[in-house]
């Protein structure tokens, strides 16, 4: 025993590695199961914050006497004990106690529409049984023990009905006497929808409450949708004995829509009355003004390059709406919920890239346009108006496209104020009503969350979470810093972020190993933290990776330009940027050449797919997670936003897919999928392995039963990402 540890001693001596090793596991073990399975890097988050009406205080879920109630707060006596205003002993309904998820309060905040019992339907619709509880009576009811459960129920304006969904027909019921109204009849599973949306605008257009209330509360503005013509897509469900068969409307590229039409209905007598807007492929948004009651539609073309905004006065007899402003684009239009009207019932808010970049305009209802913001750098989102104070908010690139900071303005265009912090990093903030106050979530590349309460001008009122515990265990799981390069693209300078290993050694060979998405609307270089890929990067880095992000060509907060110049070829431009990319890390002294590999999902796997075909000779391993490996299978709101039909467009959609050059495939590949996975079907990852198989190419391939595009649930992310790190470890 002596002799083996004097060995020991020696062997620690003279080998430096084994010296480097000993410091290392003074540091806690980083683990797979650590990541994504004890979820120890996402961090503590501020939620439940909602403003009252007032602007100076808001309500969120506390416990009292173990029951989940509601109080309310003040922002600006943070101290100050809540005030109670929904004891959570109230909420039993026959002899059961309510399992509450989320409220919403009637327009005086006497009233309360509880969600319980949620079933999610796709990303972000869902069913759940509504109450509604009376704050001055105490009473609580089911919104509808006949029909339930429900969809989207709110609140008429005047607090005295509720509107609701309820197997694709809208509904209305008057609170005081207990009636319900059916304002629509025709609603069918698969065929008719009426005030909400189907698949494909779900998903796509990120709207699912497809109706508002008038001002007055005596109409309510919908869209329907015909979904007889949109070809059915069919998934196995494998629960049981015999697998479920669950078919919806999917319209493909190139395939037919659901035919949408605008209506109104006055609720007292329930008749509905169709809008005529003209020729229209989509309506991605219906809006009441705030005072006023008139109602704005937008309309886009099958293209998505021409936007209308109709102006339309639900009282008159005969409905005549007037297009009050349209604006076209060679590429493509973007839709946002920037739609903000003034008091005045006369202006709205539009975001626009038309003059090269995305900024702000004021748009009248007699057709002026003044443009607010001015410069090259893009506004990231719009978040309100302050009429008092004249002062617009919102969250802008200007710092750089990784970087997102809150600004003021005001109508005119003058007295630009930069509101957040000066540190760089990422700032999300949410506002009271009325502009008043609003909590920030900042981060940055190496830092997690920090909540924090202000005043609308910026002055901090209290620090609410900052991650204490969460900054201990980076330290304690040694987390390296990720930097910000610029690498040089095929044709342009390119965003980067890259993590060395620790104790990196230039004199030493490193494998590459790159994360991609790549794709209109996502960008991976940002100054913000990310609790999950973040974590797993640094998993990657402490076994000997170099780890690396590139942001191609196609992605966001470098204007118009650079954003659209993928539109007709997808796919395209991002391969040559990344293939661009691996030859110049190539060359590097501490990288080893024959180990490049790239990891992507959704978009992302579709460029890893493409990366190992067509980048073949600068790719060894490639990991695709629920690739689109052709986009004639992908839905027809996002792929013709970019490319135009497969009919207008062959070559664009052809010369770009992966299944069409897998016969330049070398290096190994991994292909994983979700057998449930209603945004990108299976069918690309089927339609890729019969593609290899013919050429005669090895691969391997792994299917989660049941899961949908995020495989998640249980330990599911957990065994994904050990099979993709083993699978790392054995192939890069």
């Amino acid at each position: 025993m002596i002799k083996i540890c004097l060995l020991s001693l020696l062997l620690l001596y003279f080998n430096p590695f084994l010296i480097n090793s000993q410091e290392e596991q003074l540091h806690a073990n980083l683990t797979v199961e650590k990541i994504w399975k004890e979820y120890e890097f996402y961090g503590s988050g501020v939620s439940g914050f909602r403003s009252m009406n007032d602007g100076e205080h808001y309500s969120k879920f506390s416990l009292l006497n173990g029951k989940k109630s509601i109080f309310k707060y003040s922002f600006s006596d943070f101290y100050k004990d809540g005030e109670l205003i929904l004891d959570g002993k109230n909420l039993v309904y026959n002899g059961k106690d309510l399992n509450v998820s989320e409220y919403e309060f009637n327009e005086d905040e006497s009233k309360v529409l509880l969600v319980t019992n949620v079933v999610q339907k796709y990303r972000r619709s869902f069913y759940a049984d509504y109450f509604l509880y009376d704050l001055n009576t105490e009473k609580l009811e089911p919104l509808d023990s006949e029909r339930s459960p429900q969809m989207l129920a709110s609140y008429s304006p005047d607090g005295k009905k509720v509107a609701y969904i309820y197997k694709n027909n809208i509904y209305v019921k008057e609170i005081a006497t207990g009636k319900v109204k059916q304002i629509t009849k025709d609603g069918a599973k698969n065929k008719i929808i009426n005030g909400t949306t189907d698949w494909v605008y779900e998903e796509e257009f990120a709207i699912t409450k497809a109706y508002d209330w008038s001002p007055n509360s005596e109409y309510i503005s919908y869209l329907k949708f015909n979904e007889s013509n949109v070809k059915d897509f069919s998934m196995m469900y494998y629960y049981d004995l015999y697998p479920e068969t669950y078919t919806f409307k999917y319209p493909k590229t190139g395939e037919d829509n659901s035919k949408v039409s605008l209506f109104v209905a006055t609720v007292k007598n329930g008749k509905s009355k169709e809008v005529n807007l003209g020729e229209f492929e989509y309506i991605p948004r219906i809006k009441f003004s705030q005072t006023e009651d008139k109602l704005m539609a937008i309309t886009l073309n099958r293209h998505q390059n021409h936007i209308k905004y109709h102006w339309i006065d639900v009282t008159s007899k005969k409905i005549n709406p007037k297009i009050i402003y349209e604006e076209t684009d060679e590429a493509y239009l973007d839709i946002d919920d920037n739609l903000d009207f003034f008091k005045d019932g006369k202006h709205f808010i539009r975001t626009s890239g038309k003059d090269g970049f995305n900024h702000i305009y004021i748009i009248g209802i007699d057709g002026s346009t003044e443009q607010v913001t001015k410069g090259n750098w893009d506004v990231i989102e719009f978040k309100g108006i302050d009429e008092e104070r004249r002062l617009l908010y919102y969250i802008s690139s200007e710092e750089g496209p990784m970087y997102s900071s809150l600004y003021s303005i005001r109508f005119d265009g003058t007295e630009k104020t930069r509101i957040s912090s000066s540190k760089d990093g990422t700032n999300d903030p949410t506002f009271s009503t009325g502009m008043k106050y609003f909590v920030n979530r900042w981060s940055n590349i190496n830092t997690p969350q920090i909540y924090t309460l202000h005043k609308a001008n910026g002055d901090l009122i209290e620090t609410l979470e900052e991650n204490d515990f969460l900054q201990f265990a980076i330290e304690e799981y040694n987390f390296q810093k990720k930097e910000f390069i610029t690498l040089q693209g095929a044709e342009t300078d390119l965003n980067g972020w890259i993590l060395y290993p620790p104790n990196f050694d230039k004199s030493k060979k490193y494998p590459v190993y790159f994360y991609v998405y790549g794709g209109p609307g996502n960008n991976t270089v940002k100054d913000s933290w990310d609790g999950g890929n973040g974590p797993y990067h640094q998993l990657l880095a402490q076994n000997g990776y170099i780890v690396m992000s590139v942001d191609p060509r196609g992605t966001m907060y470098r204007g118009e330009k650079f954003k659209k110049s993928t539109y007709m070829q997808l796919g395209k431009l991002e391969t040559e940027d990344l293939i661009a990319v691996a030859k110049q890390v190539k060359t590097w002294d501490f990288v080893d050449e024959n180990r490049i590999g790239i990891m992507g999902w959704s978009y992302g796997g579709y460029m890893a797919s493409l990366c190992i075909t067509k980048g073949a000779e600068h790719f060894s391993m490639a990991i695709a997670v629920a690739p689109v490996t052709n986009w004639r299978y992908y839905d027809n709101i996002y792929t013709e936003r970019f490319m135009r039909t497969p009919q207008e467009n062959p070559n664009g959609y052809d010369d770009n897919s992966p299944i069409n050059f897998v016969e330049l495939l070398e290096g190994k590949y991994l292909i994983i999928h979700g057998s449930g996975d209603d945004n990108v079907h299976v069918q690309n990852t089927m339609e890729m392995i019969s593609a290899l198989t013919k050429a005669d190419k090895d691969f391997e391939m792994f299917i989660y039963p049941n899961k949908n595009h995020g495989i998640y649930g249980g330990n599911t992310r957990n065994h994904l990402y050990r099979m993709l790190f083993n699978y790392t470890l054995k192939n890069l």
